[in-house]
């Protein structure tokens, strides 16, 4: 472990807010309890928390958010909707791009949206180009997340209208990639061989793997060697990485052998309190010696560092990566 020697920019994709109400109004949905049981699941690896148990965590909104990015000393955040229509058999979902909106409006140099304006066969692919076009040009969408598990496999052939028009809009996709954690969700539809395939068609489409696709994260790394405009994001696994560090080294250290330090992004998809401890994990991660000497990883250095926690992240949304807020404490 290294201490850090500057105060680097900080951005954090996949920040997910939540509608109280709206999940409220379809917990009577059977879909609804086992997808939570299914959350749990996740929470356990990735954050040591005990959801069934009661552990609690921040409100998921924007009053919260913004508390502990100045506590983590984190300068932006893109805030994103939570879909799950098929939790309540496609009849709403647990919040809305509008929520976000409203959400965000009070901290403008803060918050950014990233859309999610899925899912997209099942709503009409029409629909959802419309409304992709509508938030980047008219709402100022930085990010737009694409999440195949409640929708189909990321290499239908509809889905080409929508990958166009992104490359028309220079929009960058976030996509979940690898597993799909919760119930009633498919994994087959987020396999990162389907996006290969995407990216051959579209070697221009700037698309960000979440997650570094787990549990198939090799064969993600290998795929964003292979295409240059796919990158690889820390989200969600990011929380098992920090409280696991020897698994946190060699995933990273391999997936620099595949990509450069530029192809590394931060993302969240965690609780807001457990912000601080996966960002000071960034701030001051060193490779260990035994495995540069024994496993080939590259030496872990303050420039990596400054692209994976805000720099790489800043270019794909387009934004100015300047210092917003200081780590408090």
């Amino acid at each position: 472990m290294t201490t850090p020697t500057a105060d680097h920019f900080v951005a954090l994709s996949e920040c997910h807010f939540m509608n109280e109400q709206s999940m409220h109004e379809i917990s009577y949905y059977p879909g609804f309890t086992r997808w939570w049981q299914s959350v749990d699941g996740v929470i356990r690896a990735w954050a040591n928390r005990d959801l069934a148990g009661g552990g609690a965590m921040p409100p998921p909104r924007a009053h919260a958010l913004i508390e502990w990015m100045d506590r983590a000393g984190v300068d932006v955040c893109f805030a994103l909707r939570e879909s799950m229509m098929d939790v309540a058999g496609y009849a709403s979902c647990m919040s809305t791009n509008a929520f976000v909106l409203e959400e965000i409006a009070p901290y403008p140099d803060r918050m950014y949206l990233e859309c999610n304006v899925g899912p997209i066969m099942r709503r009409g692919v029409e629909n959802a180009i419309w409304e992709l076009e509508y938030l980047v040009r008219e709402r100022g969408a930085k990010l737009c997340k694409v999440y195949a598990p409640e929708d189909g496999p990321l290499n239908d052939r509809r889905l080409w209208p929508f990958y166009e028009k992104a490359c028309e809009l220079d929009i960058t996709l976030t996509i979940h990639m690898g597993m799909a954690y919760v119930c009633p969700q498919p994994t087959k539809y987020t396999l990162p061989l389907l996006l290969d395939e995407v990216c051959l068609d579209f070697p221009e489409l700037k698309v960000i793997a979440y997650h570094m696709g787990w549990p198939y994260h090799e064969e993600m790394m290998g795929y964003a060697g292979k295409h240059k405009n796919l990158y690889l994001s820390l989200s969600g696994i990011i929380g098992w990485l920090q409280r696991a560090p020897y698994r946190g080294y060699h995933m990273i250290g391999q997936a620099l052998q595949w990509v450069s330090p530029d192809k590394i992004v931060m993302g969240l998809d965690l609780a807001f309190d457990d912000m601080p401890r996966v960002v000071d994990w960034v701030r001051t991660l060193q490779m260990p010696e035994e495995l540069q000497e024994k496993w080939g990883y590259p030496e872990i250095t303050e420039e990596m560092r400054a692209k994976f926690l805000g720099l790489n992240l800043a270019k794909l949304a387009k934004i100015e990566p300047t210092k917003r807020v200081q780590k408090k404490g």
